[in-house]
């Protein structure tokens, strides 16, 4: 019963946020990461990591557009509740000056490891991501003069960073086409992730981020694809488990990025806890057709979703549903629970002062 009722006052207190309208919280807002952000990039690469096909995006005024949900995903809502008049625009589209209000670089099947989601065709892995940003900043560099006044600019920008969930689906848990898991223990994977993702981030840091939110795994032994792997109608716990290594390590870097880099804040979202409270009330099976082809596991081209997509959690059978994506997004810009978000949530995240220096 508590948990449904922090479900709804989570929607009430989103409903209520919206209705404020106002300048942006921060000037620009730039995105990382997989699927679960993506809104585009993928649409036009050779790959099977793909949602730019109905029933995708059947919710979105757009139609399908890319993403990996029948609505909105979380980089959607939480531009909205920074207070963007818009969505932030993929790198594969975005343009002209509205790059200084921030790019998604995020991509379907992409992961910590270069590896990860290769044999669903190509997908831009973090370290191209962050090459693309270099990219962007060059570009924003002449469109503001130099490079000085690009990265004091990107100074004030709010940076997330979700990404870690293909490294276990599409790499560590498929032992058939991955090394991985015949490689490293669970603890090992978990560490040599951290360790590639340290090093990303401090690149992006270097680069001139300086507030920071970094997306934990969420509860991926309980999603429809392992439990129909596993012939179970209950959460792989050796995933989850798995995952929680991972989620661990993750929180603990976040406390040494803050102790290295004084002058930002990185902050830990806890999608683990705040995706276990969203399937107590939501149906876990996929909204949509799967598709016995590939991409397997995502809707089936073309088939009619289920009538009433707010009773469910899970869209296809890896992403959740536009409700599911709302719920998370608002916990973790506003933090229900002190377990939620550490060491706080990105709403005080970007209004934190004195993270970044003019003079850099």
């Amino acid at each position: 019963m508590a948990c449904y009722v922090t479900i709804i006052l989570s929607i009430v207190l989103y409903l209520v946020l919206n209705l404020v309208e106002g300048a942006p919280e921060v000037p620009c807002y730039f995105i990382f990461g997989d699927s679960l952000l993506d809104n585009g990039n993928n649409n036009d690469l050779d790959t099977a990591a793909r949602a730019n096909y109905p029933p995708y995006g059947v919710d979105f005024p757009d139609g399908p557009t890319g993403r990996f949900t029948n609505g909105r995903n979380i980089a959607d809502f939480l531009a909205e509740h920074l207070d963007f008049d818009h969505y932030i625009p993929s790198f594969a589209s975005a343009t002209g000056d509205e790059i200084l209000e921030g790019v998604n670089y995020a991509s379907g099947s992409a992961g910590i490891r270069n590896d990860t989601g290769s044999h669903l065709g190509y997908r831009i892995y973090l370290g191209k991501q962050l090459e693309n940003h270099k990219v962007t900043i060059s570009r924003i560099a002449d469109l503001l003069g130099n490079t000085t006044l690009a990265k004091n600019h990107l100074n004030k920008c709010l940076f997330i960073v979700g990404i870690g969930s293909n490294d276990y689906i599409n790499n560590f848990l498929m032992p058939d086409v991955y090394q991985s898991s015949h490689l490293y223990s669970p603890t090992q994977y978990a560490t040599l992730l951290i360790q590639q993702y340290s090093q990303q981030l401090k690149e992006l840091y270097s680069d001139g981020a300086r507030k920071i939110a970094l997306f934990g795994l969420p509860q991926i032994g309980c999603i429809p694809d392992q439990l129909n792997q596993h012939s179970t109608f209950f959460c792989v716990d050796s995933t989850n488990k798995a995952v929680q290594l991972f989620n661990k390590n993750l929180k603990a870097l976040v406390d040494d990025l803050n102790t290295n880099f004084s002058d930002a804040k990185f902050i830990y979202i806890n999608m683990y806890s705040i995706s276990s409270a969203i399937a107590i009330t939501l149906l876990n099976n996929p909204c949509c057709q799967i598709s016995k082809t590939m991409p397997e596991g995502q809707c089936n081209p073309g088939k009619s979703p289920c009538l009433i997509r707010a009773t469910h959690f899970f869209y296809d059978n890896f992403h959740p549903t536009e409700i599911g994506n709302n719920i998370a997004t608002s916990r973790a810009y506003r933090a229900i629970l002190p377990s939620d978000s550490y060491p706080m949530d990105i709403r005080h995240l970007v209004r934190a002062n004195n993270l970044y220096y003019d003079d850099q």
